[in-house]
């Protein structure tokens, strides 16, 4: 299919493709590369390679910490950087915190609730005995363990929803799953393995109305969609650099101020205190609290590029984008005969990643013979073992779109897929 032929695609999707340098290679076979594993890391575009590479080569120095010109310059960068992130989240800058991932975000959140003291408003306190924490079986690993830890620790019970046939949350017992007792309520807005987008808004007016906190991993959802955290009902919110065209090693947690107030320190070192005495120290107003040590500064400089790119794009045209792909693969998986996807089957309900299996090929045997074709997908459970456990299988093969993925790379994809059922004389 010709990309005039698709709509929703973004404009000029070829002069697109141009700005991200690695989408021009030709692999061993000389196969071009097709890149259909975006929600495990996404391609970067050449202005975040030269704005990290710039800052290097100019202005590299430590922040905060340096009185001369570098260190002036290396802070006012990393600092808007943060301003860039903040406009991005429609949020306060005193609000965005670096981290290296949405792990160690979403790991700080889950530790500083266990050791949190002193006076806390009625939304959020301690997790104690007898409190109960609410997740979902379609997690990341990243939501998941930090909460187990957290329960372990402090004597809280873990709940969490299940997962309806096609892929949804089971919200049928809602009322009683977020209840009286409910201190947290963590989720996942658009999941790494089964695609579904998650009623985020619903799901925190009712955690809401219990008192509970809610906080919303959107690492899938970040590059895809358009986020307004002063209307998507969240407490806090963390995501990933690498997937939004960024780089690897930084991170964002979002939180609402007043509740990042009453947070604990997280990890100590420099930076993050006011005064160190050897009985004790005082410590350093949010953000600067949750970022000990030298923080990844040229990282958060690629980010803030990143962020200006999708947004030159336009959220709503990377989000329309997605969605055409997306169900113009999910068209192209349908006529693959023993293939079955796992997850929503309307485009309308899901994100880029469509995790699938074909019937009498292991994953990982499907992905390797993909790849010697120049097609890069992920096997595997992709960190999301309960979900795929919930649907009866230990792996999947997924791809992943994103905003450079045409039409013509998906056709690859069913092409690829149907030479693998060959390869393999699946009858």
């Amino acid at each position: 299919m010709t990309e005039s032929a698709l709509p929703g695609l973004l404009p000029d999707l070829e002069v697109v493709r141009k700005d991200f340098p690695i989408l021009s290679r030709t692999l061993a076979g000389g196969h071009p590369l097709v890149y259909l594993d975006s929600a495990n890391t996404s391609q970067k575009p050449q202005v975040v390679i030269d704005a990290m590479v710039d800052h290097l080569e100019r202005h590299n120095a430590n922040v905060a910490r340096a009185m001369h010109q570098l260190g002036a310059e290396s802070t006012a960068a990393f600092e808007s950087a943060r301003a860039r992130v903040a406009s991005f989240l429609h949020a306060g800058e005193d609000e965005i915190v670096f981290t290296k991932n949405a792990s160690e975000a979403l790991n700080l959140v889950a530790n500083t609730l266990a050791w949190a003291e002193g006076d806390w408003s009625a939304r959020v306190g301690r997790i104690g005995p007898g409190d109960e924490i609410v997740i979902t079986e379609m997690e990341h690993h990243s939501n998941i363990v930090p909460w187990q830890l957290l329960s372990q620790r402090t004597g809280a019970t873990l709940r969490w929803f299940g997962i309806t046939d096609d892929g949804q949350l089971d919200l049928d017992n809602i009322d009683d799953l977020i209840a009286e007792r409910t201190r947290v309520v963590a989720l996942t807005w658009v999941s790494n393995a089964l695609g579904t987008v998650n009623p985020i808004t619903e799901i925190a007016r009712r955690a809401h109305e219990v008192g509970a906190l809610v906080v919303v991993d959107a690492s899938q959802a970040a590059p895809q969609l358009p986020i307004n955290v002063t209307t998507c009902g969240a407490d806090l919110l963390a995501f990933t650099g690498h997937k939004t065209v960024g780089p690897t090693g930084i991170g964002v947690l979002w939180g609402r101020r007043g509740i990042l107030d009453q947070l604990p320190p997280f990890l100590a070192g420099g930076e993050m205190i006011e005064t160190v005495r050897m009985e004790s120290s005082t410590y350093a107003p949010v953000p600067r609290r949750f970022e000990a040590g030298t923080p990844p500064i040229v990282e958060a400089v690629g980010l803030a590029a990143a962020l200006e790119y999708l947004d030159g794009l336009g959220m709503e045209h990377v989000h329309a984008h997605e969605q055409a792909i997306t169900g113009y693969a999910l068209d192209g998986l349908a006529s693959v005969p023993g293939l079955t996807v796992l997850g929503p089957l309307s485009a309308e309900q899901r994100g880029g990643a469509i995790a699938f299996e074909l019937d009498g090929v292991h994953p990982h045997d499907v992905a390797t013979v993909l790849d010697t074709r120049g097609i890069a997908v992920r096997a595997g459970h992709h960190c999301a073992r309960p979900a795929h456990a919930r649907f009866g299988v230990q792996a999947s093969t997924r791809m992943s779109s994103y905003l450079y993925t045409t039409p013509e790379e998906v056709d690859a994809l069913v092409d690829g897929l149907l030479y693998t059922r060959d390869y393999f004389k699946v009858s």
